[in-house]
């Protein structure tokens, strides 16, 4: 079993966090894991992203290479067409949040984006920001996305709902609470797609 997956974003769209999510929920599920920094401009609304790797079998290289991604997990449609290289061809998922986060003067058409997004086989498109005001903060499109990627990750939902406790439990359980239903969320927008 080998999952990798690449996250990616903007600054302050908690890709740390989704990152810190997966490695903790493999770690419980007894994988091996390795992730590289999360690379970019966290604090100026720049591009970020990192690549997680999780195996059976020993992973030696933090870094995916171009074509062997599995998943690309983006909390930003632009970004998500940045690492389009990456993504296998045949077997790999393209899952984003639809909003945009227009950073640039010159942001792409948001039709075309998701022209572009529609046109490979395997995509997830998924209104992350509604979904996480719906659960109490729009801050949790993050936790949502990953929601949105459950089903095609190696772990079951009660590990990743453990980590995301305890990840949050610091903070309160009105926040713990908001991540879980946040989680919830995501699973059903696919649900929902899928039917």
């Amino acid at each position: 079993m080998k999952k990798d997956i690449i996250i990616a974003g903007v600054g302050g769209q908690g890709i740390l966090t989704i990152s810190a999510v997966l490695d903790m929920a493999a770690l419980e599920s007894g994988y091996n894991v390795k992730q590289s920094e999360v690379h970019g401009m966290s604090q100026r609304g720049g591009a970020v992203q990192a690549h997680v790797r999780i195996s059976d079998k020993t992973v030696y290289s933090d870094l995916i290479p171009k074509g062997k991604a599995d998943i690309i997990l983006s909390v930003e449609p632009m970004e998500l067409l940045r690492y389009l290289p990456y993504i296998h061809p045949e077997n790999g998922y393209l899952v984003t949040d639809i909003n945009p986060f227009k950073n640039i003067s010159n942001y792409p058409d948001e039709t075309e984006l998701r022209k572009q997004i529609e046109a490979f086989p395997h995509h997830r498109i998924v209104d992350a920001r509604s979904l996480a005001k719906k659960a109490g903060n729009f801050r949790a499109a993050n936790i949502v996305m990953i929601g949105a990627v459950a089903d095609l990750l190696p772990f079951e939902d009660e590990v990743i709902k453990k980590v995301i406790t305890d990840l949050f439990k610091r903070k309160g359980d009105r926040i713990v609470q908001m991540n879980l239903d946040a989680f919830e969320l995501g699973k059903q927008a696919v649900a929902a797609l899928q039917d």
